[in-house]
């Protein structure tokens, strides 16, 4: 995406945007290669910096591919810049385990040149672990590139908050933030290092160039901050506008809130073409000056860089007027369309009726917390509903609970003379088994069903609460969640089948899906990948020209009103019966992954729905309780989400 010098103003450290990740990391993988290959022409090492974490996965996979393909790279030297502490090597948590098994072990680096902290180092003597380590790096000709990832703290390397910009390499505390943020790849935050060994910001500003990457809109914040605001050890990314040769690379949704991304009308002229763009610009002057659409005045555009949509449009009422519509138009309390009636300004269309319903659901209480209300209006409207429940969530039952779920069965068929020798040994192995599990140690088989099988109870109590049969209740258990582990496989042929098989059977009028790729542990993203890979495959299906694709988002963030095609609004009434049916996920009232939110999920939910129906209040809309918030997805055009 290119942009021009005006456009860019505000912003102190060069910034490229991507439409996807995979875009940015192709470019990136190029970069890496064009270097390592003019390193090999002039007989000299390539030294990279490589931190690490899921936002580097794809450029790993991407200079794998480049060695598949017949790039040598022997002539790299890799240096990593952190590392937890204490930690073993070997463990998957680590850094090195990281590192080596997303990307040097699928390449030719020689062993000697793969360098990393020795987080086993006694704490008297880290200090002087850390001056050999980056005296490593000197002999070694400095580093030619660094690769770094952000943190929500704005750290880079276990650089927190308050890190002076010369600091060298150390031992340092954690932050409680980013305690959390790992707190599932240990199975815990209580199991998280208290420590971290990191290279410093003094030492990052010596590498020849530097590169950044960040996706998705958990990252948008503090881009916008480190880019654009002050050069401050409080943003320890924002050290970076000191060096000569650095790149931030991010993709759209990482972008959002730059200013010639989330208000591009303060920083030049801009094309007012676009209906949504129209509607993005007058509720964000709403905002800026507090006053609902049909009380915005001349002025408040002029004042605020938006005078050219006045000149467009030749009167400021008629811009008022045309948003309040095209913002009202978005209420419906007929999800599924509303039968004998015109449906010309409606969201959804009136006909057929009842329609086929899927709603796909990637964590078994997915369904409840991010549309409970809609799906408990698709019912009582009379829509044939299916519930398709994507991954098991295994990882999310506290083991806890397997033992009390274990233990009224066994109480159950003792009570009922129903014993059972083999129900007892298994009973045994798994009460060992969680007895002397170490911390992040990966479940048994046993154990996994067992988690599967309470999600898989407590999604249907939810079902069977707003009135779902148990016919139409589909586990899918796409098998790349199923490692066993936070970490999961990308999503294959298998997954996209069971998805394909599923809607080919139903055949549905309308497709609900989870478009919240700010999911913080992937699982969402996957989910939505493996759905429209599905429906590339069937769009040519006849039943597919009838079938439209509706977007909800899940706990952690809401679309912004700018996108909104659907707008449900609930009931008080309505709002209950969503907490309820939440409620029905018992096993997740204390979450293992939690996030930073310590809100419960139905907590989350009711602020959010209640949050947006404020919003709509706010901008001269009806008063609701509640308001859930839908995305229509292009299915043909692939147009709807980033």
């Amino acid at each position: 995406m290119k942009h021009d010098f005006l456009s860019k103003r505000f912003e102190k450290i060069p910034v490229s945007i991507y439409e996807t990740s995979y875009a940015a990391t192709t470019y990136v993988a190029d970069e890496i290669c064009r270097l390592i290959t003019e390193k090999q022409a002039q007989g000299k090492p390539c030294v990279l910096g490589l931190a690490t974490g899921a936002t580097q996965v794809s450029l790993f996979k991407e200079l794998i591919k480049r060695h598949q393909a017949g790039l040598s790279f022997r002539n790299v030297i890799v240096f990593v810049p952190d590392e937890f502490y204490p930690i073993q090597a070997d463990s998957v948590q680590s850094h090195r385990t990281a590192i080596y098994e997303g990307l040097i072990k699928h390449v030719d680096i020689l062993s000697e040149n793969f360098h990393t902290f020795d987080a086993q180092y006694d704490k008297d003597h880290i200090s002087e672990h850390c001056k050999a380590y980056v005296k490593q790096i000197e002999d070694a000709g400095g580093i030619d590139i660094q690769i770094l990832g952000l943190g929500r703290t704005g750290h880079i390397g276990f650089n927190e908050p308050g890190s002076s910009f010369n600091s060298d390499a150390r031992l340092i505390t954690l932050n409680s933030i980013t305690k959390i943020d790992a707190a599932g790849y240990f199975y815990g935050e209580q199991n998280v290092p208290k420590y971290g060994i990191t290279l410093g910001i003094g030492n990052f500003l010596k590498a020849k160039r530097i590169i950044l990457l960040a996706w998705g809109e958990n990252k948008a914040a503090t881009i916008r901050e480190s880019v654009e605001g002050d050069c401050t050890e409080h943003v320890p990314m924002s050290a970076l506008q000191k060096h000569s040769q650095v790149e931030v690379i991010i993709d759209e949704a990482a972008a959002l809130e730059l200013t010639r991304v989330k208000t591009p009308w303060l920083v030049g002229e801009c094309c007012w073409d676009d209906d949504r763009f129209v509607r993005k610009a007058v509720l964000w002057l709403c905002n800026k000056v507090n006053k609902p659409i049909l009380k915005l005045l001349d002025r408040d555009y002029v004042d605020h860089g938006m005078g050219d949509l006045i000149t467009k449009f030749d009167d400021f009422s008629k811009v008022n007027i045309k948003i309040f519509n095209d913002l009202q138009h978005t209420i419906t309390g007929w999800p599924g369309g509303k039968p004998n009636v015109d449906d010309s300004t409606r969201p959804e269309r009136a006909l057929p009726y009842p329609k086929r319903v899927v709603i796909f659901s990637p964590h078994p209480d997915d369904d409840v917390i991010s549309m409970g209300g809609t799906f408990a209006r698709l019912v009582k409207q009379n829509h044939d509903v299916h519930v398709a429940y994507q991954t098991s969530g295994n990882i999310a039952v506290a083991d806890d609970d397997v033992i009390r779920f274990l233990e009224f069965t066994k109480d159950y068929q003792y009570t009922n003379a129903l014993v059972s020798a083999e129900f007892d040994e298994l009973f045994n192995k798994v009460k060992d088994f969680i007895k002397n599990k170490k911390p992040s140690e990966v479940d048994i088989p046993e154990v996994r069903k067992a988690k599967g099988a309470i999600r898989r109870g407590e999604a249907k109590a939810g079902c069977y609460f707003v009135g779902v049969p148990e016919r139409n209740i589909h586990f899918l258990d796409m098998p790349f969640y199923e490692t066993g582990a936070v970490k999961k496989n990308p999503f294959g042929e298998q997954d996209v089948k069971i998805i394909c098989d599923l809607l080919q059977e139903i055949k549905p009028h309308q497709i609900y899906a989870a478009g919240d790729l700010s999911d913080p542990h992937g699982t969402h993203r996957v989910c939505m990948e493996a759905i429209l890979a599905a429906l590339e495959i069937l769009k040519n299906e006849n039943w597919m020209k009838e079938c439209r694709l509706w977007l909800y988002r899940g706990a952690w963030q809401e679309w912004d009103l700018d996108r909104v095609d659907m707008a449900v609004p609930l009931s008080p009434d309505e709002v209950l019966i969503k907490r309820r049916a939440i409620y029905k996920h018992q096993s997740q009232k204390e979450a293992l992954f939690p996030g930073s939110d310590q809100r419960e999920f139905w907590q989350r939910a009711e602020d959010r729905n209640h949050a947006t129906a404020v919003l709509y209040d706010n901008l001269g809309m009806a008063e609701y309780q509640a308001i859930e918030v839908f995305v229509k997805y292009d299915i043909y055009n692939q147009k709807g989400i980033k």
